[in-house]
């Protein structure tokens, strides 16, 4: 099984720049104990590196709650039913990743989904993260804009919705089953494009005042910042299309405004080069990841959470590709896998160093006790692939079992 009472990994060139000073009993081997455990009912000027006394205590999992998008934040303003939905969800010194949430009123592309650019989703917020971290658990938020992945009808004004090109996106089939449709986007202009760097900026100030531990950029599923690193979508002339550096120039600027504001060590990022999330793909996806990781290590980045390429089936078996081994090899930092892992397959990675943690999406949703039934190789509930993006607050959302049921 899984080894729960193993230790996040940590780059040690971050683990020093945070705490020079290290005793002997804030080390597992030749592993540093996390430095980025933020909160868990402290003010932020208590300090990092304080936390780390938590580490032991916490006995941090290796199972991560992966982002998903739930729908059940009528008018983009988080309810009062994520409280249980994240708690349930929560492990002591485990990670939750939350939903994607929207930057910015330019940034939706779905119902019900959640912002973090209001006073009033802050305040929202606050409650949800507070429940998460009186059960000891560890609170990112993903920050994130749509781009062209919308339509006039969750936009300003009804205005078209913006990405780094005009080509539009067709109609997609949702897991669900149900179809949704795609309006024609506009490209930004280069004067346009450090209004949405600065509101990336502006969602990580606001995360870190509802009391989140630290922020993903949500930088794959074909969402705008991917919109400008594959050159499926990229078609621009300007200094943000053409070349490998110029496709990642926006993603980087993102991701230094937005350490620039909450810190290095509060920021991780998702991507997904192997992916071909609403017509988004690269001609080179592992020159893209590898391009992208190494420019990140500059930078000093928490971690990276990374989508697995598609499934591969050998004597009828799903197994895992492997795509991402030469990014994780070339990532300091944390690195998180995510994308068709289950219970063995997690542990395998783990065990054989390709991954320090894995991130499990339909499963959690369906298992809020996930990683106790992996602990104990119990019986798995399945998820119910037609109430996923409902708006009941209960059904599909906090109605699903826990094994004491």
């Amino acid at each position: 099984m899984l080894n729960l009472s193993r230790i996040y990994a940590k780059s040690r060139q971050t683990a020093e720049n945070a705490k020079p000073n290290l005793t002997a009993n804030e080390s597992r081997g030749d592993r540093k104990l996390p430095l980025f455990m933020v909160n868990h009912g402290f003010t932020k000027s208590f300090g990092l590196a304080k936390l780390r006394d938590l580490a032991e205590e916490a006995r941090v999992r290796e199972i991560v709650l992966a982002p998903l998008t739930r729908s059940r934040s009528y008018g983009n303003v988080p309810q009062v039913h994520a409280i249980l939905y994240y708690s349930q969800r929560t492990t002591k010194g485990g990670l939750l990743i939350a939903e994607a949430t929207g930057v910015s009123d330019t940034a939706q592309g779905y119902p019900n989904t959640p912002g973090i650019w209001t006073k009033e989703q802050v305040e929202a917020w606050k409650p949800i993260v507070k429940a998460v971290h009186d059960k000891g658990g560890i609170f990112f938020c993903q920050i994130s804009h749509a781009g062209r992945v919308s339509n006039y009808d969750y936009q300003p004004n009804g205005q078209a919705p913006i990405s780094s090109t005009h080509k539009m996106i067709p109609p997609q089939k949702q897991l669900d089953d149900t179809m949704i449709e795609f309006s024609p986007p506009r490209c930004l202009t280069i004067e346009e494009i450090p209004l949405i760097i600065n509101d990336f900026k502006l969602a990580a100030r606001n995360a870190i005042e509802a009391g989140f531990d630290g922020v993903e950029i949500h930088g794959a599923h074909g969402y705008i910042i991917e919109q400008f690193m594959k050159d499926s979508a990229n078609d621009r002339t300007d200094e943000y299309g053409g070349s490998l550096e110029n496709r990642c120039r926006f993603a980087l600027e993102i991701v230094k405004a937005v350490i620039d504001e909450i810190g290095a060590e509060r920021v991780g990022i998702r991507l997904s080069p192997f992916a071909d999330y609403m017509e988004c793909w690269d001609s080179n996806p592992e020159e893209l990841g590898l391009y992208m990781v190494q420019s990140l290590n500059k930078y000093g980045i928490l971690y990276c959470h990374m989508i697995e390429g598609r499934m591969l089936i050998v004597d009828e078996r799903r197994q895992i590709p492997h795509h991402l081994l030469p990014m994780r090899k070339a990532f300091n930092g944390t690195f998180i896998v995510a994308r068709g892992f289950d219970r063995d397959e997690g542990n395998k990675a783990v065990a054989e160093g390709y991954t320090d943690l894995v991130a499990y999406g339909r499963l959690f949703l369906a298992n809020p006790d996930l990683p106790r039934r992996f602990e104990l190789n119990s019986p798995l509930n399945k998820y119910n692939k037609f109430t996923l993006y409902i708006a009941d607050p209960i059904v599909g959302y906090t109605d699903y079992p826990f094994l004491e049921d």
